[in-house]
């Protein structure tokens, strides 16, 4: 007979703790699987330089908020690491490590789940997917069609500039993840050509507060994504807290010298198709800044704040108009990596 369990929750992560310490305060019995450690993808998916993206004032767990001396600080991927770990233990989470679930189906019976391990199973009467959203980078086919010459990664294996081969670098995507390795790769030395996505432009911080204060006042971060159109979220938002957290904006990497193109359409050997939709790409992040600071400036005069001085919509030294391409000679212009930052995709083939 299999191992019988009230509640099974799938991922050690931060949502299966949370998850794990709420049942425990409601006396349910339960059991969380981790099939590697405990906040295994902070332990080995971040590059090195990644600061969390929310303030730390905003690191929340249910019985636990943050206390230290920088509430407006980004802590290092490092530091969230910790906080995740010391979490689990203070919880007491009843935490299997090294148990990989490569299976789930309702039981015959109707009284639950039977749960397949990559050694054994259990019974389960509930059971909590905590697996994240950021399971499997989301690779396009056409990099199968890209010379072997070139070399191909993501950000969950990206390091650091050194640990890449000599020569030009391609990122592709124009995310929070995509703009702030090719921001980090210009800076040491690199060529970086940076195939932009659809995104939004925002400032890091307005009135004194973050960003992520803002949206939450607005609501947005309640949002639910039957509320947009055709059930699909919105672009992400552009935003780092490396070095305290700065705007980031597409235009002022193509200052800095980032040749910026369009998105890549198709690859054969050293060639690379691309859209010419970079301008209009551009175009629609700065729409959406401006929409963002009607938004703030509406919430303001309605609760009576004062957002101080508003930063410019676009400052006038930055490009407003940028060369499409076409494709790209990854040979001719001494292209040696590319790095894949086209988001992830959710990898439930187990259920």
């Amino acid at each position: 007979m299999p191992e019988r369990h009230d509640t099974v929750i799938v991922g050690g992560g931060q949502a299966g703790l949370a998850m794990s310490a709420v049942l425990r305060q409601r006396g349910r019995e339960h059991i969380v699987l981790e099939r590697r450690r405990v906040a295994e993808r902070w332990r080995s998916e971040r590059w090195d330089s990644l600061r969390f993206q929310f303030p730390n004032w905003s690191l929340q767990l249910p019985g636990y908020r943050y206390t230290g001396s920088d509430p407006e600080g980004f802590a290092g991927y490092n530091e969230i690491l910790r906080l995740i770990e010391d979490y689990a233990a203070s919880t007491r989470a009843p935490v299997r490590e090294h148990t990989e679930v490569v299976g789930l189906r309702a039981d015959g019976d109707g009284t639950g789940f039977l749960v397949s391990l990559a050694e054994g199973s259990l019974h389960a009467r509930r059971v909590v997917l905590a697996t994240g959203p950021f399971q499997r980078p989301n690779i396009p086919p056409l990099s199968q069609r890209i010379s072997p010459s070139v070399l191909q990664t993501d950000p969950a294996r990206y390091r650091c500039p050194e640990q890449l081969p000599a020569g030009a670098v391609l990122v592709v995507g124009s995310g929070a993840s995509g703009c702030q390795i090719a921001d980090e790769l210009l800076r040491s030395g690199r060529r970086v050509y940076l195939s932009v996505s659809r995104h939004r432009r925002v400032p890091r911080r307005l009135g004194g507060r973050d960003i992520y204060w803002w949206l939450e006042k607005m609501s947005r971060l309640a949002q639910t994504i039957d509320s947009f159109p055709s059930g699909q979220w919105p672009p992400s938002i552009l935003v780092t807290g490396v070095n305290g957290g700065y705007d980031v904006n597409v235009r002022q990497l193509a200052a800095d010298g980032t040749r910026v193109i369009g998105r890549v359409t198709d690859a054969a050997g050293t060639h690379v198709a691309v859209d010419g939709n970079a301008n209009q790409i551009l175009n629609e992040a700065d729409q959406s800044y401006s929409q963002f600071l009607s938004a703030a400036r509406q919430l303001a005069v309605t609760h009576a704040m004062d957002i101080g001085e508003e930063p410019p919509r676009q400052p006038t030294c930055l490009p407003s108009a940028l060369s499409e391409h076409d494709s790209l000679d990854l040979a001719r212009e001494n292209v040696s990596v590319i790095v894949w930052a086209t988001g992830y995709t959710y990898d439930f083939g187990w259920v």
